[in-house]
């Protein structure tokens, strides 16, 4: 694949070794002294300190936050915040994961809003509350997942309910978004698989949801395709840079696609992963199925009509044998129960914070409390929907 730039929906620097754009992006967008934000798994790695270290030799300054894990909070966001006033920040370089690129993107924008950031919850219009003054930012994927270097929201949870919440505003998405490929070579296989089910969940919620939004669709169609060409390839070879490109642009497209909306996959995820600290592409490739089958006769025809262009038999049932297999070869576990204790499981409050999950809204069919329920139960049985 040849580097390239495109313009959709923001600034996109593609290519093998564009990291080494990172100087031209903080000059294109006039950023002399920014907050770098990773994790702190990834801060000690070594290809990470090699990008600070270059960084460091071009610019004026370059400011290190990194107190913070997977599946990140309030507190997170609020102490890299100080971090950024303190030290006069005009930009942010968010950088990894799913946690990585949200709490920076949340950073970036909490740094100019006098209101605590859960008044920004993705609910009507409360993005309206912000003031405009946002940081620029520029977002790096090192995981091929949440897309969230595309995305106009970030997931935090709030501590004192434990619940993860989204926060949203127009201006989180990135001004520049650097996919390089080469960073995202040394994810384990697991980690590999695991977040190419995030991006395979978002691309195929994106395409199931309620309302009309054609760009999406396509979008999504497209995102399945190159998940379907590439996941066990990169899998299986690591090395494989053109896989990884396939994986790393198909969630970026991911995230663009679900602008339409999600659904019940991620419903019952969130809870999951904000009470049990579970990984987000782990949990939706777990109740992928499940939701697939229960929304079966309001996406059948939806499903049945993408299966020539995912070379696959034009019926639903091929379609949920690939998911089904997609999940063996990648060792994605069947049950909930197979990474929860069920013990520690309370039912009623995950199905009431599903419910409320803004992911709810948009998925095919109508949900209750009761049908949240019913499938949590049958994600720790094991037994799909007939």
């Amino acid at each position: 694949m040849t580097n390239c730039n495109w313009n959709y929906p923001t600034n996109i620097w593609f290519g093998k070794n564009r990291i080494k754009d990172l100087y031209l992006a903080c000059s294109n967008l006039k950023i002399q002294n920014p907050l770098f934000v990773t994790d702190k798994d990834l801060i000690n790695l070594s290809m990470v300190k090699e990008i600070i270290s270059e960084i460091k030799n071009k610019i004026k300054k370059i400011v290190i936050f990194s107190n913070f894990s997977g599946n990140p909070f309030g507190e997170n966001v609020d102490e890299g915040v100080k971090q950024f006033k303190k030290n006069n920040c005009d930009g942010v370089i968010a950088f990894g994961g799913g946690s990585g690129l949200d709490v920076g993107k949340a950073i970036a924008f909490m740094s100019a809003q006098n209101r605590p950031i859960w008044d920004f919850e993705d609910i009507g219009d409360y993005w309206k509350r912000a003031k405009n003054n946002i940081a620029p930012i520029i977002a790096i994927p090192t995981t091929a997942g949440t897309g969230s270097e595309t995305g106009r929201a970030s997931a935090i949870i709030n501590k004192e309910t434990g619940i993860k919440k989204i926060i949203f505003h127009p201006k989180f998405l990135p001004a520049i978004v650097i996919l390089d490929p080469i960073l995202t070579k040394d994810l384990s296989p697991r980690l590999t698989g695991a977040t190419g089910m995030d991006a395979l969940a978002h691309n195929l919620e994106a395409f199931c949801a309620t309302g009309f939004h054609p760009m999406a669709d396509g979008i999504a169609i497209e995102g399945m395709r190159l998940i379907k060409k590439s996941l066990i390839k990169a899998v299986n070879d690591g090395n494989d840079l053109d896989a990884r490109s396939d994986l790393l642009v198909a969630a970026s497209m991911g995230s663009t696609a679900f602008q339409k909306g999600l659904g019940a996959i991620h419903s019952l995820s969130h809870p999951v992963n904000s009470k049990f600290n579970v990984h987000h592409g782990l949990s939706n490739a777990i109740f992928m199925p499940y939701v697939l089958t229960y929304n079966r006769d309001f996406i059948e025809n939806r499903i049945i009509s993408i299966c020539d262009y995912l070379n696959l038999e034009k019926n639903f049932e091929s379609f949920l044998d690939w998911i089904m297999e997609l999940r063996k070869l990648l060792n994605i576990p069947h049950k909930i129960s197979d990474v929860i204790d069920v013990k520690k499981i309370n039912l009623e409050e995950l199905s009431k914070m599903a419910l409320d999950d803004p992911s709810t809204a948009t998925n095919p069919a109508k949900l209750n409390i009761n049908d949240m329920k019913n499938l949590y139960e049958h994600s720790i049985s094991g037994e799909l929907f007939k």
